[in-house]
């Protein structure tokens, strides 16, 4: 079973910058292209980033050029450098396989951008 750990949410100001990180445990085929997701206060998750095991990536309009998605596949990690941060950034991040069923969600990271 893949579990997902999300890491390096926080509180910062707009303008500002976060990494986050997400460790993957387990194999499972579906991680070949993992995504990130953001979940605002009374809204539904949304598709953030995606990146294949070869590198591919794609981003919702929305953090195109501010955003970077990456992944170290000898350690399961994917990490989202998240750059000139907005206040309607502000929301749960959380990192699973980009495919149409996902996995058990983890716990997610907070992102707060706010001044």
């Amino acid at each position: 079973q893949v579990q997902f750990v999300e890491s390096g949410g926080g509180l910062v100001q707009p303008g500002g910058s976060l990494r986050l990180s997400c460790a993957a445990s387990g194999s499972n085929s579906r991680l070949y292209v993992m995504a990130w997701y953001c979940q605002a206060p009374g809204k539904q998750r949304d598709l953030v980033a995606s990146i294949s095991r070869a590198g591919t990536t794609n981003y919702a309009d929305s953090v195109k050029g501010r955003f970077t998605i990456s992944r170290d596949n000898a350690k399961n990690t994917v990490y989202l450098q998240m750059n000139d941060l907005k206040p309607e950034d502000t929301a749960v991040y959380y990192c699973n396989t980009a495919s149409r069923t996902p996995l058990p969600w983890g716990q997610g990271t907070q992102v707060t951008v706010s001044s």
